[in-house]
C-alpha cells in the first residue's frame, strides 16, 4: 500500500493506491494497453505496443509482461486469437494514480472553447434559419442572411419573386436574378454599404444590372458574437415600409427574444 497525492484543481487529496507490487514496466504497458483500447475500442496485441509505443522491448518480453498481467486480473483477452483489453480493475488502478496537471487543464480548456465556439456557430445559424424562412413567408420576398461560419449566404423565397407578373412574363429577367443569388450573392452583399440602420437599394440603384428590377433591403445583425447581414430582396413594387419593419423585427428577435 502506497499514498498518492492527487491534484484536482485547487483540492488535493490523498488516496490509498493498491500497487500490487506491479513493477514500473508492467504499469507502462498497461498505461499502453488503456490508451490503446480507449482510442480504437479494439483488443490490444503485443505487436501493436511494439511498433506505437517506445519501449525498447522485444515482442516476446512484452507478451510476457501481458501474460502477468492477465494472471493478475488487469487485463483479459475477449477471443482466443484477439489481443487483450483493460478490466475494471485496471482502470481502477490507473485512476487512483491519475493526476490532472496544468498541461491536461490547458488542454481541456482549449477543447471546451472550441467545443463552445462550434456550439453557438450552429445555434445562431438555425436562429438565422428560421428567421430567415419566416422573413420569406410573411413578405413574400427572396430573404437572405450571411452565416457565421464560412463566407456563405442561406437565402428562402425564390419562388416568391417568380410569382411576380414582371417575373413569370419575363423568365430570362427571373433567371439572372436566381444566378446572381446562386453564384454571386456573397461578394454582392460585401459590397454594399449598410449601416446599423439598414439599407434599401431601389431599382436603378442597385449594384448589379440583374437586379435593377428588384429592391434589396439589408441591415446588420450581431448574435453570440457573429456579426453579419439579414435581408430581403423582391419586386420594385413591394410594400417598402411593412418589409423592412419585418425585417427590424426579425432582427430584435434575434438579438433579443428566443424564436
Amino acid at each position: 500500500m502506497t499514498h498518492v497525492r492527487v491534484e484536482v484543481g485547487k483540492n488535493i487529496r490523498s488516496v490509498v493506491v493498491n500497487l500490487n507490487l506491479m513493477d514500473e514496466r508492467q504499469r507502462k504497458i498497461l498505461e499502453a494497453i488503456v490508451e490503446a483500447f480507449v482510442t480504437s475500442a479494439n483488443p490490444v496485441g503485443s505487436k501493436h505496443l511494439t511498433e506505437r509505443y517506445s519501449f525498447d522491448l522485444s515482442s516476446a518480453t512484452i507478451r510476457n509482461e501481458m501474460a502477468t498481467l492477465e494472471d493478475e486480473g488487469y487485463i483479459l483477452q475477449p477471443h482466443t486469437s484477439a489481443g487483450r483489453i483493460p478490466t475494471s480493475r485496471a482502470y481502477r488502478l490507473l485512476v487512483d494514480q491519475m493526476q490532472i496537471d496544468h498541461h491536461l487543464m490547458t488542454r481541456v480548456k482549449s477543447d471546451i472553447e472550441k467545443a463552445k465556439s462550434l456550439y453557438y456557430i450552429n445555434r445562431t445559424k438555425e436562429r438565422l434559419y428560421d428567421l430567415v424562412s419566416i422573413l420569406a413567408g410573411v413578405t413574400k420576398c427572396i430573404s437572405f442572411a450571411t452565416l457565421p461560419d464560412k463566407t456563405r449566404i442561406f437565402y428562402i423565397g425564390i419562388s416568391n419573386l417568380l410569382k411576380n407578373p414582371e417575373f413569370y412574363s419575363q423568365p430570362d429577367k427571373a433567371t439572372q436574378v436566381v444566378e446572381v443569388f446562386e453564384n454571386k450573392l456573397y461578394d454582392l452583399i460585401s459590397e454594399l454599404e449598410i449601416s446599423d440602420d439598414g439599407a434599401i437599394y431601389i431599382g436603378e440603384e442597385n449594384i448589379l444590372p440583374e437586379f435593377q428590377s428588384c429592391s434589396l433591403m439589408a441591415i446588420p445583425y450581431h448574435d453570440q458574437g457573429f456579426n453579419g447581414i439579414i435581408g430581403l430582396l423582391g419586386s420594385t413594387r413591394m410594400n417598402y415600409p411593412y418589409n423592412f419593419a419585418a425585417l427590424k423585427t426579425a432582427l430584435d428577435y434575434l438579438s433579443h427574444q428566443p424564436l
